[in-house]
């Protein structure tokens, strides 16, 4: 397979902190148009290997494509990162409690006329087309001017990858966006998740939670101590299988 196909390519990647070992030669690519699970145990490496692809740590060894582009890893950064494409959309703590939705969807990257001033109506106006496009309908939540508190915590996980994509991004990372969620919750970030396929752009849904991940994954990737251990496409795997391989992970490790 060639490079151009993949969106993210990782190579070999290493990474210690001290004497720990967090990451022991890991290959991990996605797709364009692709949805990867990233599953495994808490200290598996898949916060490491995110936060390496992100930009917040260098791989002590290793190498990084991106659009079939070489990363110099010397040089790579959060900022870098965004201006490729990719962009984390982190749990509840994302977003302002007290602001507007306006102010979340805009907040660092705000709309401004030639002599600086914010464009504030243009900005409800583009969060108004944002809210309507992730399904907010209820009167109670699909204002530009609705406070972030209101919103349940499905609904502030829309508003994050609604954020993402508005902005961009071609890859969203999902850190744990189920955790603490009830079900009727979690199936709302499950349906975001499939507005990003939708766009043609790619997702990695990191959890440790398989039943939450395999309704919309289109392949799997299980880390376990700091290793890739197994790879598997949907169309070919159970979810049954997915467990009972995990759970041999874990009995291993």
């Amino acid at each position: 397979m060639s490079k151009t196909e993949y969106l993210v390519e990782m190579r070999n990647i290493w990474k210690s902190f001290g004497d720990v070992i967090a990451l022991k030669g890991v290959d991990f690519y996605v797709k364009f148009n692709e949805v990867v699970g990233l599953v495994g145990d808490n200290g598996a490496g898949k916060s490491t290997l995110i936060k390496i692809l992100t930009g917040v740590y260098p791989p002590d060894k290793g190498e990084i494509y991106i659009n079939g582009e070489k990363i110099d890893i010397k040089r790579y950064s959060v900022k870098k990162a965004r201006e490729m494409g990719i962009e984390t959309v982190y749990q509840e703590r994302a977003l302002a409690e007290q602001q507007a939705l306006w102010r979340n969807i805009f907040m660092g990257r705000e709309m401004t006329n030639h002599f600086g001033s914010l464009k504030i109506k243009e900005m409800k106006q583009e969060t108004n087309k944002l809210l309507r496009w992730i399904g907010f309908t209820s009167p109670a939540i699909s204002s530009e001017l609705t406070i972030v508190r209101n919103l349940s915590g499905g609904e502030k996980q829309g508003v994050a990858i609604a954020r993402a994509l508005y902005f961009k991004a071609n890859l969203i990372i999902l850190d744990e966006p189920t955790i603490g969620l009830s079900l009727t919750e979690t199936e709302k970030v499950l349906n975001f998740v499939k507005k990003i396929k939708e766009e043609g752009k790619s997702c990695i849904f990191i959890s440790h939670n398989i039943y939450h991940v395999y309704p919309i994954a289109d392949r799997f990737v299980i880390l376990n101590k700091g290793k890739n251990v197994g790879e598997y496409y949907k169309k070919d795997v159970t979810l049954e299988r997915i467990v009972e391989e995990l759970r041999k992970v874990t009995m291993v490790g």
